[in-house]
């Protein structure tokens, strides 16, 4: 069903004087949205990873959309920038506010850019979206085409109702979110998105349901960890494999590797762990929780750290990790190798430092010949401040399609554009109700990644409850 202006009046009321909140609820469980599915479709068409230089065609198909909706050429932005040879475009739109509008914009983010897929792989083609068993199969479905799709289908919606926000709007996406974020950090610096109070990234929205539509859950991220890659070599003089020596370099290698794997970071705690800490330990009970709680009151409880590690439950938010991910080493088959490499990918606690980090795998490895590369340049990227007002809008949004789930914030493992916004002095919080059944619906980078269909046609549901709150 199709958001419609007399529900869109019916959800402000509800939300201003506390009444209908049945008949939100009721408005929210429609189980189709034409408009939606449609803009999804056709982005999804666009094979948009890296190397096909699709972006720019994305980001003019969505642009015509909203047009055609009212919103004015001169509120629309396409930036393109050259990375590797390609064109990359990233996509700006600006939903002009009521005059004198005193607070400052709000900018929705996303990514328009998918990792690639193979149909050799698939068991559909990841580039023609498939319906099937109440799915959307496809690249991007989850990450993060849904997500963009939601965005542009409720400022489309808006503009056609005539609405007009009290402070000004943006959506703000990216195009290589999957490869660099270089298209995200010249968003952060654009002269209508540098001005933003603050971001909310639909890229870090989706949450965890029951196959049965039960026991929905949904986060709100409010930092990620900082993501680096090291490379870290080891040389040697070699020579003939009939004349082996007594160091090598794939050897020390071996050692090095091996120090990695043994050495653990300290468990450390910030305003949003600690309550993701207090929230796991509450839903999991038993041993598990306890260990949980024991950290918090001593995180060096070597003990409770190894119930939490020895756990399939492993909480990876608890401290920086370092793993290896990758090998090179020597040059021929019987040849003693030169030199021996090992790319160590680290995910970092916000607040601790790149050198720090790269300073500890020194000291713990322990070889003075060893030579370390930083991969690409890493971003330290701050935690968003806690702010229960905007939290309780987000809630408020969310329980109009799963009353009383629980929404909490987060600090993600992984990386999204949120890290670079948040570098940038733009507090940045993961939003949405994308409810998958984990893991199986947990594909996003992988083979036939899908979309529940239930769940999507609730997104501009989420999204014109929530704008309006916040800007209504």
């Amino acid at each position: 069903m199709k958001v419609t202006h007399s529900f869109a009046s019916l959800a402000c009321i509800a939300f201003m004087i506390g009444a209908g909140a049945q008949e939100v609820s009721a408005m929210a469980g429609s189980d189709s949205h034409p408009l939606a599915r449609e803009v999804l479709e056709e982005i999804m068409l666009i094979r948009t990873a890296k190397g096909h230089g699709q972006t720019p065609a994305m980001a003019q198909a969505m642009a015509k959309r909203l047009m055609d909706a009212g919103f004015a050429k001169e509120d629309i932005d396409i930036p393109v920038i050259d990375i590797d040879g390609e064109r990359v475009a990233s996509l700006i739109v600006r939903y002009r506010a009521a005059p004198k509008a005193k607070e400052k914009p709000i900018a929705f983010i996303g990514h328009m850019d998918v990792v690639d897929a193979s149909a050799e792989t698939w068991s559909t083609d990841p580039y023609v979206p498939t319906e099937i068993d109440g799915y959307l199969y496809g690249r991007g479905s989850v990450d993060n085409k849904a997500g963009v799709a939601a965005l542009v289908t409720t400022f489309i919606t808006l503009k056609k109702q005539g609405w007009v926000p009290s402070r000004e709007l943006l959506i703000a996406f990216s195009g290589d979110e999957e490869t660099g974020m270089e298209t995200t950090k010249k968003l952060t610096a654009h002269p209508w998105v540098s001005k933003a109070e603050f971001a909310l990234n639909s890229d870090a929205g989706a949450g965890s349901i029951s196959r049965d539509g039960t026991n929905a859950s949904f986060s709100i991220q409010s930092a990620e960890k900082t993501y680096a890659t090291f490379f870290i070599t080891m040389k040697n003089q070699g020579g003939h494999s009939s004349a082996p020596r007594l160091d090598n370099a794939i050897f020390d290698l071996a050692d090095a590797i091996k120090a990695i794997q043994d050495h653990r970071f300290p468990i450390e705690f910030n305003a949003i762990t600690e309550s993701m800490t207090r929230n796991l330990a509450a839903s999991e009970g038993g041993e598990f929780g306890a260990a949980l709680l024991r950290l918090l009151d001593n995180p060096k409880d070597e003990a409770a750290r190894a119930t939490i590690e020895s756990s399939p439950k492993r909480a990876h938010f608890l401290s920086t990790t370092c793993v290896p991910t990758m090998l090179s080493a020597g040059s021929a088959e019987n040849a003693l190798p030169q030199r021996a490499t090992v790319t160590v990918n680290c995910r970092i606690m916000p607040g601790t430092s790149v050198k720090s980090v790269e300073k500890t795998l020194a000291k713990v490895i322990g070889k003075k010949d060893a030579t370390f590369k930083l991969g690409r340049d890493a971003v330290e990227s701050p935690i968003s401040p806690v702010r229960e007002d905007l939290f309780a809008k987000i809630r408020n949004a969310v329980h109009a399609i799963y009353p009383g789930a629980p929404v909490n914030p987060s600090m993600s493992s992984g990386g999204t554009d949120g890290r670079e916004f948040r570098s940038a002095g733009i507090p940045t919080y993961g939003a949405g109700a994308i409810g998958l059944v984990l893991p199986e619906d947990g594909r996003a980078h992988g083979i036939d990644e899908r979309l529940p269909l239930k769940t999507f046609y609730k997104q501009p549901t989420f999204w014109e409850i929530l704008i309006k709150d916040l800007a209504g």
